[in-house]
Order: structure tokens, then sequence, then C-alpha cells
């Protein structure tokens, strides 16, 4: 069983939404741009493997036979602090229930997981506050493929490292090929952010063996910063993959 404090090891299936998607997710905005300050607070599905108490977010990809744990499979229930039109702090929950709304408080109900994953990460591409708990929910919700725009956010640059870190990791933790070509651009980019080509390094060892350790190979032997192809065979070290050793006997077969 995994927790939010999760990281590494974690498979997430990551969903982005477009087309009608983007238009409710406008509409969500909206709502909450004209909501009073206060709380601002909504539900959606949750994807498979995901469950909570309304305290603790677990991802159990385990799929232990023999017992289960008091855990709820749903809904993502995030709260947002709204001052202004503009949200000024991000907390998401999973399981348990509300409590009554009391003043201060607007309640929006139930919306689609893709609407909210939409919303989410549209928020955390331009709300600095909290913009990585905005990443971490929209990685919940069901039925919503966004590893497209977590592709970007790692990209941009007016937003903040530890978002871009953050949207990097669980790129890393989302299901095929496509994200494993996606991180393979973010290391090759010579003018991208050093920390965040580490850590889409460090994501690609996260990835199943089949697809990480052909693209680790590949950074360690064709990416002319030294201290990422050192970062990519330290990986590969970790990896107990024959490939990985292949590699090491060449590279010393040729001091």
């Amino acid at each position: 069983m995994r927790t939010h404090a999760a990281t590494a090891g974690v498979l997430l299936a990551a969903l982005a939404c477009a087309g009608a998607g983007d238009t409710a997710a406008q509409t969500l905005d909206r709502r909450i741009g004209s909501a009073p300050d206060g709380t601002v607070r909504f539900s959606f599905a949750a994807r498979e493997g995901v469950c909570g108490n309304g305290h603790n977010v677990n991802i159990d990809d385990s799929r232990n036979a023999d017992w289960e744990s008091d855990c709820d499979n749903g809904p993502v229930r995030t709260v947002l602090t709204v001052s202004g039109g503009k949200v000024t702090r991000i907390r998401s929950y999973v399981g348990g229930r509300w409590r009554p709304a009391g003043a201060g408080v607007t309640d929006l109900g139930t919306v689609s997981a893709r609407e909210a994953a939409t919303y989410l990460l549209a928020l955390a591409g331009r709300a600095p506050a909290g913009s990585n708990e905005a990443v971490f929910a929209a990685t919940l919700a069901d039925s919503a493929v966004i590893w497209p725009e977590l592709v970007r956010l790692a990209k941009n640059e007016s937003v903040p490292r530890e978002t871009r870190r953050s949207a990097v990791f669980w790129l890393g933790q989302a299901a095929g090929a496509a994200a494993t070509a996606s991180l393979d651009s973010l290391i090759g980019d010579p003018k991208g952010d050093r920390q965040v080509r580490e850590a889409a390094v460090f994501a690609l060892s996260q990835r199943p063996h089949d697809e990480g350790v052909p693209a680790l190979i590949r950074v360690a032997q064709t990416d002319r910063d030294p201290d990422i192809r050192k970062k990519a065979i330290f990986w590969l070290g970790q990896s107990d993959d024959p490939r990985a050793l292949a590699l090491f006997e060449d590279l010393l077969t040729k001091r």
C-alpha cells in the first residue's frame, strides 16, 4: 500500500481532457472564480486503485488477495481557499465525507473527473500556491489522460521548479511508451532546467525495465551533459538489468 508521501514505484494511469472536457473545465473555472471569498469544494470520481480514509490517500499497487484495508474507493474531495477570485490554497482527500457546509463554504457538488483534472492542471500552471497539490489531485482523477499536459507543465519555465519536478515525477508514473518518449524529450533538451532534467532521468528509472532501461542507456551514451550521463548510469546501476551490465562493460573497455 502506497501513500501520498510515496516517492517511487507507484504506477499511475494518467489522463488529459480535450474538446468537451476543456469547455467543462472553463465552466468550472468560472464557477470557482465567481465564488465569494472563503472555501470552494467539489468532488469527482477516483481512478481505479486509489482509495482513502478522508485523511491519507493510498494507491494500492499490490492487489493483496488475502486482506483489504478500511479504505474508501473515492470520491476525491478537493477544497480550494479562494480570495478575490484567486485560489490561494489547495487540499485534496479521498473518501470520508464532507462536514455540513457552513458560512463561507461554496459546495459545487460532484463534477466530472475529466473536468476536474483539466481544471486542476490549468490551475497548477498559473497558481504558484499549492501547485504540487493541484498536480497530485489531477493524477487521482478517473478516466482522464493527463500526460500531455504534464509534459507541458514540465517544460513551462514560468511555473515554479517544484511544480515542474512534480509533473515530471507523475509523468514517470504514467503508463505507456508515450510517457517514456516524453521524458526522453525533456532530458534531451539542452536548454532545460538541470534539476528538471535530472528529475526526468529519475522518472525514467521508475518506468518498467523494457521502457526505462533502453531510454536510460540512450541518455548514458548520447547526452552532451556529463552530469546527466552520470545520473543515467547511476540509475542503470540500480536496475539489475543485463543490458546495463553490457553498457558498463562497453564503457570500461573503451577507457
